[in-house]
């Protein structure tokens, strides 16, 4: 079955506006580079067609909240969101590290 197309007119008004307020790369940032971000992260995976595939109306309802919540966004660069990002959200570690070397993982021992 496929799954339905989340991301329409209105994700892209409010994914513009965002990149309007917040142009910068969060990851670049950190790291202490300035990069022009083109994407909209969500921080928490709202795993909204996953949501709509299952038909369950609670977890539809707690998908939306996700995905439409500005406080569960984030912007990035194309490279961080498509590689570091989904390692990040696959392994559960924080990659990468600050412009002194050490780690963003706040898990690491050097942060202890």
């Amino acid at each position: 079955m496929k799954k339905p197309n989340v991301y329409g007119g209105r994700w892209a008004k409010v994914r513009l506006n965002y990149l309007a307020k917040h142009p910068l790369c969060v990851m670049c940032q950190e790291q202490g580079r300035i990069t022009a971000a083109t994407v909209v992260d969500h921080i928490i995976p709202h795993r909204l067609k996953d949501a709509l595939a299952s038909g369950n109306a609670e977890q539809i309802a707690k998908a939306q909240k996700l995905f439409w919540d500005t406080n569960n966004y984030q912007s990035l660069c194309a490279s961080h969101h498509n590689s570091t990002k989904q390692r990040m959200e696959k392994s559960g570690v924080v990659v990468g590290c600050s412009e002194d070397g050490i780690p963003l993982d706040p898990n690491s021992h050097w942060n202890k």
